[in-house]
């Protein structure tokens, strides 16, 4: 028997790895989640799902930072030590890897953590009046 906050919950058909990966709106998986190339809707052009709370905040970032950066020293390394490309090709190589992969991967990395604050229903946390004075 489901109670009332059970029914209240909204359909999670949606993988919210999948929605991450192809960029698509968190609850109907089938509209595209940015209207720019980094912008989120307000409103889900698909379903009318409101967007306009979604913040994944500096998260995406910080995982891109972190790992476009090891994946730019591990290619560096690998092209000058193992090719011997002259610093300007490896710096012309590097930059275009660096550019497109940090566009590509901030549109993944933002659009799933968005999906799974939706996923998870995750809000902003509130602080008791009665605990806060303890």
């Amino acid at each position: 028997m489901l109670n009332d906050s059970e029914t209240d919950r909204p359909c999670r058909s949606v993988s919210p790895y999948k929605a991450g990966i192809k960029s698509v709106c968190p609850h109907c998986g089938s509209a595209p989640l940015f209207h720019n190339i980094l912008e989120v809707h307000e409103v889900c052009p698909g379903c009318g799902f409101d967007l306009s709370a979604a913040d994944p905040g500096d998260g995406a970032q910080v995982f891109v930072i972190l790992v476009l950066g090891g994946l730019c020293a591990v290619l560096g390394f690998t092209l000058y030590g193992f090719l011997g490309l002259p610093i300007w090709a490896l710096a012309l190589a590097l930059g275009v890897f660096a550019l497109v992969g940090s566009v590509w991967m901030l549109r993944v990395f933002k659009a799933t953590l968005i999906a799974l604050q939706f996923h998870h229903d995750a809000r902003q946390g509130l602080v008791d009046e009665q605990k806060a004075k303890l």
